[in-house]
């Protein structure tokens, strides 16, 4: 019986730190906004870590882009086969990797592994007190940090997608060829015939709306880490499983909006 109130105090506790924690993420992340506009504007940091994000996340991009449009070519070519409709097939796989598959990989690649960075990286400055040292020397940590970060995610996630989506048709292509003898103009002829401005457009927002968020979820994870080394690993942990939360439930929304313009 006495541990009934023990247990709804805990309850309270998790209930206040999680809106505490919605209140303060909210507020880190309208701050970008009020920053992003502001000078100095750090143009050789917001390069840097765009090439940390883009350039140094290409190899496993491709490697992944490629397996998905293959895997996903071959796994619906038999379905297809039983109804007779194996000449939809480009249209399909290019339905599903530009509406879908190549923003939703791409981001879920990059929480892994530009999240994960991110989060480590300032954590690490967090827990060492360089965050601190950078506020005493009048240099704005927000503004050099995390405004940097934040919009490299946002600018190259959307290129990546892109390149993520030649890819994965290049993938699908070979396979196709490989059973159809299919030209690589003919594939792409068929497969762009049902792609829409709203597809496309749809993809873009999608990726951008996944970049800031990668960027905005590492940097306040990192931002407020605690209690040392264990703290850096929690806050790199928690940068990825969040991000990726965040993701699945943005994909959510945003599709329910692009279907609704598309009746």
């Amino acid at each position: 019986m006495n541990s009934i109130p023990g247990e709804k105090i805990l309850i309270t506790k998790k209930l206040d730190d999680f809106f505490i924690g919605l209140y303060s993420g909210c507020q880190f992340a309208l701050r970008f906004f009020k920053e992003v506009f502001k000078p100095p504007y750090e143009f050789k940091e917001i390069i840097k870590q765009c090439y940390e994000v883009g350039y140094k996340s290409l190899g496993l991009i491709t490697l992944t882009g490629f397996i998905t449009g293959l895997v996903f070519t071959k796994q619906s070519r038999p379905s297809l086969s039983e109804f007779g409709a194996s000449s939809w097939l480009p249209s399909l796989v290019a339905i599903a990797i530009i509406r879908a598959l190549a923003p939703f990989v791409t981001a879920l690649i990059c929480s892994g592994k530009v999240g994960s960075q991110i989060g480590a990286e300032l954590g690490s400055m967090k827990v060492t007190e360089q965050i601190d040292a950078m506020e005493v020397s009048a240099t704005n940590p927000y503004k050099y940090l995390v405004v940097s970060r934040v919009l490299a995610t946002t600018i190259m996630i959307p290129l990546l997608m892109c390149y993520t989506g030649g890819v994965a048709m290049l993938g699908a292509f070979l396979n196709v060829h490989q059973n159809e003898m299919t030209s690589l103009i003919t594939f792409f002829q068929q497969a762009f015939e049902k792609i829409s401005f709203l597809d496309i457009f749809s993809s873009l927002i999608k990726s951008i709306v996944y970049g800031f968020t990668i960027g905005i979820v590492g940097c306040y994870k990192g931002f407020n880490a605690t209690n040392g080394t264990e703290g850096v690993g929690k806050a790199a942990n928690s940068s990825v499983v969040l991000s990726m939360f965040l993701i699945f439930v943005e994909e959510i929304l945003i599709v329910q909006i692009t279907n609704s313009f598309r009746t």
